[in-house]
Order: C-alpha cells, then structure tokens, then sequence
C-alpha cells in the first residue's frame, strides 16, 4: 500500500511545530555551488606543497605527505607552511570559497536553490537552528539576502555567553569552524572529539529539537555521530534526506532514532519541495469562518431529521461556497498558464485538497446516512465543483486540476456510501448533470465528466504526479492516499479502507461503461487501482457475482441502476454494464 510522500509530512511537521526543528547540513548540501569539501582543499594544498618543493603529489597526495613528513596531513600545519599571515590565508583560501566573475556566472560558489529555501523557512520562523559541518559562508548569504541576520558560532569559545536557546532567533553552529578560521576540524583525530561546550550545546539540540538530516553520510565525523547516538529523546521525529539507500553509520542512526527516510534527487530539489508545500499549508492554515470539527458536527446533527433539510442544505452550499472563494486566486488559475510540469501540477492539486479539507471531512458522513431528500444540496455541491471554468485557452492538464476538489467529493460521499449500502443515493451522484467542457453549453453525467478519458488519461499522471512515476494507476492512488485520513473516523482499518476505495472505483467503471453504451459511443471504462490489486479484485468479482446470481433483479446492484441484468429464455444470461 502507498504511503504518505515524507516530505509532505515533513513540512506539516514544520508548519505545525514552528521553530522546534533542526537542521543538520553536510557538504552534500554546498556541492552543488561547485564548493570543495575541506579534505578536498587539504589535498589540493598537499598538491601546491609538493610544486614548492619541486616535487609532484600525483597520484596519491595524502601518501605523499605521509612519506615527505612523517605524519598524516594536517589543514593547520600546511596553512601555516603555505600563508603566513591572516592576509595571506585568505588569499590562499577565498578561491576556493568565493567565486571568480566566471564562476559567477555559471552560478558557482553561490546561495544554491537549497541554501534560499533554509533561508526562506528560517524568516518565516521555521527554521531556528542549523547546524553544518560546512566551512563555506553560503548559509549565512542566503539568510542575510532574506533579511535574517543569524548569529553565527564557528569556535567553542563563542557559546560561552551566547543565548539560549529558546531566545534564538537564528543561529548558525559551524561545528567544523569557518574557511577563514585555521583551524577548522578536518583531520580524523579532529573529528573524533568536540569541546565540552560543543558538546552540551548538541546535546540540548538533539534532545529538545526535531532534527532534518541532508547532505551527511556521518562516516567521518565521528563526534558529531556519537553526539546524535547518545540523545535520549525522540519526542520529535528525525527526517534523513538521502540520494540512495544509506549505509554504513547513516542506516545505524535512522534505525537508531526511528528516523523517516526521505529519498530524494538532491538538496536542492528537496529543500525546494519542502518550502513549497510549507507555502501552500500557510495559504491554507487562515482560520476557517466556520471550523471542520464544527462544520462535522452540525451535519450530524442536521442528517437525521427531515426537519433539518433546510439547515444541512445551507451548510454545505456556505462550505462549497467558502471552498469555491478560497480557490478562485491567482494560483489557481488555468488559462494561459505556462506549460505544465510534475512540481507544479502535484503543487495545484495539494492546494485544492487543503482548501478541500472541511468538504471531505463532512462528505463520508454524509454518505454513510444518506437519504433520497439530501441529494439535491450534495448534488448542487458537485455540479458547482464539477463545473469547468470558462476560458479559451489551456493545458489539459491545468483543467484537470480545477476540477480535482469535484472528483475528491465524489470520491469521499461514495466511499461513505459504500461503506453503509446506499448505492441507489451513489447511482443519482453519478447522474448529476454538469458542463461537458469549458466551452460545452450541454450538460453530460458528471461521472461521464469527471473521468472521461480526456481527465483520466490524457493528462499522463505518472509524468504530472510526484511519486507516481511507476504507478499503474496513478491519479488513483494519489486520491487514495489523500482522503485516507478523512475516512478515518468511518473506515479505520486500512484493508476494509482499501477494499472500500477499490469496489467504489469498480462501481464508478461499470457505471461509466453503462453510461458510455446509451451515449452511443464505444465501450471504455476509466482504469482504478483495482486493476493492479488482484485479490480484491477478484473478491469484489465474486461478491457482484454472487448478489447478481442470487438475487437476479432484485439485487441491490441492479436495483440501484448501476449494474443491468437480463435473462434470456429462462436462464441468467449475464449481469453486465457493458464493462
């Protein structure tokens, strides 16, 4: 079963605990600005030593060090040797840390797509604490460029009297020290120990932070990983962004801390991914003129009575209605919109099903205890979200996305009818009329609207949908995955979830089939996730078969006008829609 993307719940976790996560940076995160890491420089120095002395490092630096001194390598030593004084050093490092009007232009050396992001969450107060084993100064560029000015602490000596860190408002733990400091930790011995300062300071990090891991293997510094390994508390999850399956000291710390493996492309994808859908939770995370849990429990209260009609009615045309203003801005427009692409289509569509969320809290109620005299106020609600907006020129794809919070709602109410029998209340939801198209003056079934092929497989969802790349059925299993939290309440158990969402889904093909037929067009069916979940497919085959065979026309099935059933010289036939 496909699981929520993790840097989804990454930045709900981020959006909801403002401040309360960390985030570790290793070199992985400044290599994309074309920036050595420090072993990298110390071997490179080895190589302008050995040109001073006439000799040639190649092909083994370190070896050649080890063999002219006697001793292994060391970034302060071969400072001292190569630059004498402060002006000196930082001739001799700035090429390698600062850019050259080249580089500048290549974009090297520079805040990267990553660095900007950090820096965008950590103004918005997301972001408090980031601790690096990077020498660079890219971070703090990136912060200063967004207005933040971190407090940056590069030695032990400067936590002495430093605040607190519940008064930080950002600071910047350059563990390793700074490019420009001689003495940076570099060396395995180096790396073994830290102060006792910078000790308890990472001590009181892990233990009272979340933690966001990305661009360290943890090989190498080995008092940073037994710093992570001897925190107790785990009372925030740890999130470890890796390219590949991590190894080594990196798997031993994710099963150590019960991390959330999160794998990704790069730093900058991922980070890019995670301020994005921060943004969109903030559009969304306004207060509500009328709240989820009080618009659920108006509804069942107002479900019962007929008396109420008139009151159920009104709440869900005033939470359409408040769905329909919170979606008609600018980012969520349609026409003439660029090209789209996999980050922005899947970006539109989270958008909706937030906006959607106090809809699809209340529809699975609403069809669990559905009455024929509640049809019109939920028929009402998904012709007004079915309807396409009126425009001249579009993508596919981008059209596909306006109508996603109707296809959600016809998801939700039908789960919930599913799950309580009322497949004659499913059967006039799937009749309810609605615009063809934009342009479209007739009116069409909206099941034949919603997943028409244009909808359902033109748009090429495995391109348009992160993490559906190698779905059979993607657009499904992105729905499935969506709603699962709102069905909760009704379907707790994740089979009886499943099978619920793949008889639904066989419902909706037969139906469209049948529907096709009377169109006069040929026979097609929209693919669900039942086509690739063998044994509830084979299950819900037998239990159609047998209602059909035990029942004939009296079964709930037929009844309800989904399925059709014929007879012919006295024998069953077959039970068909034309599927």
């Amino acid at each position: 079963m496909r699981t929520i993307d993790p840097i989804q719940s990454l930045a709900f976790a981020i959006q909801s605990h403002p401040g309360i996560y960390a985030l570790l940076l290793g070199s992985g995160v400044s290599s994309a600005a074309g920036i050595p890491t420090g072993w990298q420089i110390v071997l490179d120095l080895i190589r302008r030593l050995a040109v001073a002395n006439n000799e040639s490092a190649e092909p083994d630096p370190e070896q050649w060090y080890l063999n002219k001194y006697n001793e292994s390598p060391d970034y302060s030593k071969l400072l001292d040797v190569l630059a004498q004084t402060p002006t000196e050093r930082q001739q001799l490092l700035c090429p390698y840390f600062e850019p050259t009007d080249g580089e500048r232009e290549e974009g090297l050396k520079q805040p990267t797509e990553a660095h900007r992001a950090i820096a965008y969450l950590a103004s918005q107060g997301f972001v408090r604490v980031i601790v690096t084993t990077n020498f660079d100064r890219l971070i703090e560029r990136a912060l200063e460029d967004e207005g933040v000015a971190p407090e940056v602490i590069s030695t032990p000596g400067q936590l002495d009297g430093s605040l607190p860190l519940t008064h930080v408002k950002c600071r910047v733990l350059k563990l390793h020290g700074d490019y420009l400091d001689p003495k940076i930790l570099n060396t395995p011995e180096e790396l073994a120990n830290y102060s006792e300062e910078t000790n308890e300071h990472l001590d009181r990090i892990f233990d009272e932070f979340g933690l966001v891991v990305c661009g360290w293997s943890g090989e190498w510094d080995i008092a940073l990983r037994d710093a992570i390994d001897r925190s107790p508390s785990k009372r925030f999850t740890t999130f470890w962004a890796s390219r590949g399956q991590p190894t080594g000291a990196a798997q031993r710390l994710i099963e150590r801390r019960q991390a959330v493996l999160v794998p990704i492309d790069g730093a900058d994808d991922f980070f890019r991914k995670t301020r994005e859908t921060v943004e969109s939770l903030l559009e969304f995370s306004r207060p509500h003129p009328l709240s989820t849990e009080a618009a659920v429990a108006s509804l069942k209260r107002y479900l019962p009575s007929h008396e109420h009609r008139i009151r159920l009615s009104d709440l869900i045309d005033a939470t359409v209605e408040q769905l329909v203003n919170d979606t008609s801005g600018e980012e969520f427009k349609v026409e003439r919109m660029p090209q789209p692409t996999r980050e922005e289509i899947s970006k539109r569509l989270r958008r909706h099903e937030i906006a959607s969320s106090t809809l699809l809290a209340m529809a699975p109620i609403g069809g669990s205890w559905a009455e024929d005299y509640h049809y019109p106020a939920w028929g009402r609600a998904l012709q007004r979200l079915g309807t396409p907006p009126r425009v001249s020129q579009w993508y596919q794809e981008w059209l596909s996305t306006a109508i996603h919070p109707a296809r959600l709602l016809l998801y939700a109410i039908g789960m919930g009818a599913v799950a309580s029998g009322c497949l004659s209340f499913l059967s006039r939801l799937f009749n309810t009329p609605v615009k063809d198209g934009p342009t479209s003056t007739g009116a069409v079934p909206i099941l034949s609207a919603l997943f028409d092929v244009k909808h359902t497989t033109s748009p090429d969802w495995n391109q348009f949908l992160e993490g559906m790349n190698r779905s059979i059925s993607p657009l499904s299993d992105w729905i499935h995955d969506s709603l699962r939290d709102h069905l909760r309440p009704l379907i707790p158990d994740d089979d009886r979830y499943t099978y619920a969402f793949d008889k639904l889904e066989v419902l909706f093909s037969l139906g469209y089939a049948h529907l096709d037929r009377h169109s006069g067009r040929n026979t097609w069916f929209p693919p669900g996730a039942f086509l690739y979940r063998e044994e509830n497919r084979k299950q819900l085959i037998a239990e159609f078969t047998a209602s059909i065979s035990e029942d004939e026309a009296d079964s709930p099935l037929v009844r309800c006008g989904i399925l059709r059933w014929t007879r012919k010289t006295g024998q069953l036939v077959k039970w068909e829609s034309c599927s």
